[in-house]
């Protein structure tokens, strides 16, 4: 490995990334206008099912009711039921507005958990009541806890930021040597003394930089629009991206390994990133989501780095608390680059 021919194909890369002027300014206008764009519509509070859980209950679904737990109450339209093991689990999703409201359904009493911060708790409290009236419901026991409110813009950022990230990372890296590899520009890098783990390394450090170049432009840029509430390091959450856009990278090398059809490439690309959008929470949390849709995102690389960075951005969460994720990543970010580089081809 020759780190100087590293160097200057990592160089060459910039330079026709910063020249190719639509797609420079795009990478930092797409998340700007999606950022702001949310944060005006969604400036209240966004719309959707109040999420309470209900505790003792296990496994993906409430199967028991009780005093708690009333068919008034359901017929809202309003709820959404989730199982919660235990009472310390409960209060924690509370406190950080990951539900509106837990119920005890082993009280004869209706008893109930709010976050005295959080106006979906208190709409949903609102509506429990008011369902408990309807059936003439014995008196409640309310219980009241506290936590700094976590603003949706403040929990949906992470995960716009990560999902330009990710298609900057997967089409800037896997279509465009996919596209080389069309026109014929390996085949002239081939007659080099270029190996391909050096070009894909070179592709790899290039991408990754502009990611990072962006991720700061962007979030300084937005950060003095809504001022961001980070309740950890900055530094870790930059580490956190920093190993999600190899991850990432990586991904994008092992598909541009044999690829040889840009429509092919293309398409493929959209087959990886699409379910990645929906799966790993960019958009809304799959909180009370079957079973099988939950474990099925931990497959994903950019289920990992969102949850990494929610956790460091809104609560708080140190190294250790994350380093589950961080070594999926670092797993990733050295398995498909070292495939990718054994499969690698230079010819169409």
């Amino acid at each position: 490995m020759n780190p100087r021919r590293i160097w200057i194909m990592f160089l060459a890369r910039n330079k026709e990334f910063f020249r190719d002027r639509a797609a420079f300014g795009w990478n930092f206008a797409f998340p700007f206008l999606v950022i702001i764009g949310f944060g005006v519509i969604f400036s209240d509070q966004h719309t959707q099912k109040f999420t309470v859980g209900v505790f003792p209950q296990t496994g993906t679904a409430v199967e028991a009711k009780a005093a708690s737990v009333t068919d008034a109450f359901l017929q809202t339209g309003a709820v959404r039921l989730v199982p919660i093991a235990t009472l310390t689990e409960g209060l924690d999703k509370v406190r950080l507005h990951k539900i509106d409201l837990l119920l005890d359904t082993t009280a004869d009493t209706p008893t109930y958990w709010l976050n005295s911060d959080s106006p979906n708790g208190a709409i949903v409290e609102q509506l429990y009541l008011a369902a408990l009236t309807a059936e003439n419901a014995v008196p409640t026991n309310r219980h009241e806890i506290n936590g700094e409110q976590v603003r949706y813009i403040d929990w949906f950022f992470p995960g716009i930021m990560a999902m330009n990230m990710m298609f900057s990372a997967l089409w800037g890296v896997g279509y465009i040597i996919v596209r080389y590899r069309k026109n014929g520009a390996l085949k002239r890098l081939k007659a080099t003394p270029l190996t391909a783990f050096e070009y894909l390394g070179s592709q790899l450090l290039s991408r990754i930089f502009l990611l990072m170049f962006t991720f700061g432009v962007v979030w300084f840029g937005c950060d003095l629009i809504f001022d961001f509430r980070m309740q950890g390091s900055l530094a870790l959450l930059l580490f956190t991206f920093f190993l999600g856009g190899l991850s990432l990278c990586s991904m994008g090398l092992l598909l541009a390994a044999r690829g040889t059809s840009e429509e092919f490439a293309s398409g493929a690309l959209n087959f990886i990133s699409w379910p990645m959008m929906f799966l790993s929470e960019v958009w809304f949390s799959l909180e009370g989501a079957p079973q099988w849709v939950q474990q099925l995102s931990w497959l994903l690389p950019l289920t990992h780095l969102l949850k990494a960075a929610r956790k460091v951005m809104n609560e708080g969460a140190g190294f250790a608390d994350i380093k589950l994720e961080c070594g999926l990543m670092i797993l990733a970010s050295v398995l498909f680059p070292s495939c990718a580089a054994r499969m690698f081809s230079w010819n169409e």
